[in-house]
Parts: structure tokens; C-alpha cells; sequence
């Protein structure tokens, strides 16, 4: 079997079911064409650079979107820099298990897909990814995880940006306990 059949990244299963046997797909990380990156996961050794930690966690849990600061950081809303990634799953789902140091949110399964989006990992692997306004509405409605010092500041690089009040706001209609704290910070700042 070519490795060149196989994704940047994949996991074991899908070699398997592609027509690698388990010797093949063995020689082949023994030869170095592939590495391990996490149980059962593998990625071609010449791919480019990638976080091998959220590819992993984003094979095992489609669903799993980075949220609150690891979010801001994302969007550049914030100076902090994530010692773990905040990572949300709807309410109810299973975490899966990985090595990397994730703080799991458990976000309410009606609004869990509000603002979601993927961002690419690799060419391969995608995770979710919570778009500007309602990483800021979840840094409000969350702010004693998150402090209320970096909500208003995540609001006001934001605003800075270019950010329309009337988006932000259209977002928070859905988390009525931060709405109240978004209107007054909007009031303040713009």
C-alpha cells in the first residue's frame, strides 16, 4: 500500500479501512513515513507544523470548538495567552480522552452552534471555533472564569476593529444573563 493514499493526518481506523494492514501501517512509522501523534492517531512525517494536540482532540470529538480565552486569542482579542485550551461540547457529550491540558466547558446544546465555525488545523483536520462576537457574549455571560477584566477588554479591541454593536447584540439575545453587562460595556465604550 502507497502512504502517498493516505491524509496528512488520519487515525488508525481509517488506514485500516483504506486497505493498510496493521504490519504496513507499523513499517511505515518504523521507517519514519509516518509518526505517532496520539493513540491511534498518525500524520505523515513531512507534513507541515500543525498543534498536534488539537488535531488529536478534534479527530476524537468533532463537535469539540475552542472557546472563551483560547477563542479570544484566536480572534486576537486578548493579550493572554492559554495555559490549557478552553474547549466546549454541547451538553450531555462525551469528553474524549486526551493527553493535552484542555479545560472542558459543557455549553447548553440550544446555542451551541451560535457563532460556531471550524478553523483549519492541518489539510486534514478541522476544529470549532466560536466567531468574535460570541466569544465576547461568552466572555461576558462567563466572566467569573474568565475575568471581567478581559471581557471588557476583548469588547473594546473589538469595537476598535470595526465591530458593529448591533451584530454583538443580535448575538446576545440568546444569553439573556450577559445581555444586560454587553449593553452596559457597549454604553461605556463606543
Amino acid at each position: 500500500m502507497d502512504p502517498e493514499r493516505l491524509p496528512t493526518t488520519f487515525t488508525y481506523s481509517y488506514a485500516r479501512n483504506a486497505g493498510f494492514s496493521k504490519r504496513r501501517l507499523y513499517q511505515l512509522r518504523d521507517e519514519g513515513v509516518i509518526e505517532a501523534v496520539a493513540r491511534g492517531v498518525y500524520r505523515l512525517a513531512d507534513a507541515s507544523p500543525a498543534d498536534l494536540d488539537l488535531i488529536d482532540i478534534a479527530l476524537r470529538s468533532p463537535e469539540a470548538t475552542l472557546c472563551l480565552i483560547s477563542a479570544l486569542s484566536e480572534h486576537q482579542l486578548t493579550d493572554v495567552i492559554p495555559a490549557v485550551y478552553d474547549l466546549a461540547l454541547p451538553r450531555g457529550s462525551r469528553r474524549p480522552a486526551s493527553e493535552a491540558q484542555v479545560h472542558w466547558h459543557a455549553f447548553d446544546p440550544r446555542t451551541f452552534a451560535l457563532g460556531r465555525a471550524t478553523k483549519a488545523l492541518d489539510d486534514t483536520a478541522r476544529i470549532g471555533l466560536y466567531n468574535a462576537e460570541r466569544s465576547i457574549v461568552d466572555a461576558f455571560r462567563l466572566r467569573s472564569q474568565v475575568g471581567e477584566d478581559v471581557a471588557y477588554e476583548a469588547l473594546r479591541r473589538w469595537l476598535r476593529r470595526g465591530g458593529r454593536p448591533a451584530a454583538l447584540l443580535k448575538v446576545a439575545e440568546a444569553f439573556p444573563h450577559a445581555r444586560g453587562e454587553i449593553r452596559h460595556g457597549l454604553a461605556v465604550l463606543a
